[in-house]
């Protein structure tokens, strides 16, 4: 029985095909989106908890271990949730190649600006600097 195959003949030549890595990003946005759940929930309730708090309050709210860690914890899974979703969204629908690198450069950088200003802020204030 002959094995037909959908690829192209040029395809084939030029050796392309699946690059192996589409699992590991499939599961790395299941798994933060459902550590994303819990954190967000928390998140949610930390955050109301704050308003119409003075910046004493607040420090002393962010101050507890539990909840700068809470907090840390959801600012790096969202922001890396983020950068998996960009860069998903950037493979599927940039067809330049160049313009497809700059983006996914782009997006990295982005993503590790906004972690570090969201860490440094929850550090700062759960410090009490």
């Amino acid at each position: 029985m002959k094995s037909t195959s959908i690829r192209t003949p040029i395809g084939k030549v030029r050796g392309l095909g699946s690059a192996k890595s589409g699992t590991e990003h499939w599961w790395e946005m299941r798994l933060t989106s459902i550590a994303l759940l819990p954190l967000t929930l928390a998140a949610i309730v930390i955050v109301i908890s704050l308003i119409g708090r003075n910046h004493a309050a607040v420090v002393q709210i962010l101050g507890s271990p539990f909840v700068a860690i809470t907090m840390l914890l959801w600012v790096y899974t969202v922001t890396l949730h983020m950068r998996l979703g960009l860069q998903s969204v950037i493979e599927d629908y940039i067809h330049g190649k160049a313009m497809k690198t700059g983006l996914l450069i782009a997006n990295t950088f982005l993503t590790i600006v906004v972690w570090l200003a969201c860490t440094y802020a929850i550090l700062k204030l759960s410090f009490g600097v």
